[in-house]
């Protein structure tokens, strides 16, 4: 599968291979891979730590990394160029940042999402997680994050050029 030129959105489970299928997609578009991670690691989650240790020894040396857990449509704007591919991953924890920060979520994602009216220079890859295929959460926060991704997701999905869905390490086209 190759790039789409413009927005790519990827939706999939947790460790359902969503991550590496954007990977392999930007390092397959010979074009300068730019890394945006919005996970954060506060210094007392050992396993985040090492979550993040993994994501950079897989992607290797070719990669420019960028760590932004709040600030995401504006580091897109700026970062975006013909010869460069940005792979933001992944929006659900971006979400969770802004949640725990008191921001204006709605506000944020249209924000987000309003970006891609007019695309920036050269492809953007957004990864998520897909929350809305499991139980009703028993918790409102929960229920105010899933709804939030939801929607999220429904308006990305109308201005992207590609939707992926990635289950058991294989990408299903949903659009595109």
């Amino acid at each position: 599968m190759t790039l789409a030129e413009g927005l790519t959105l990827i939706l999939g489970g947790a460790r359902s291979g969503k991550s590496r299928h954007a990977e392999e997609l930007a390092e397959g578009s010979n074009l300068e891979p730019v890394y945006i991670a919005t996970a954060q690691d506060f210094g007392s989650d050992g396993e985040m730590a090492a979550r993040i240790a993994h994501h950079r020894a897989r992607r290797g040396g070719i990669w420019r990394d960028m760590e932004v857990p709040l600030e995401l449509g504006s580091t897109i704007r700026a970062e975006a160029a013909p010869k460069r591919v940005l792979l933001v991953d992944c929006l659900t924890l971006w979400l969770t940042n802004l949640m725990l920060a008191g921001r204006d979520v709605d506000a944020e994602a249209e924000a987000l999402a309003a970006l891609f009216d007019h695309p920036p220079a050269g492809p953007v890859i957004l990864v998520s997680n897909e929350v809305g295929l499991g139980i009703v959460p028993d918790n409102r926060m929960a229920r105010d994050f899933r709804d939030h991704a939801g929607r999220l997701h429904q308006r990305l999905a109308q201005k992207a050029e590609r939707v992926l869905f990635v289950a058991a390490g294989l990408p299903l086209v949903l659009k595109g």
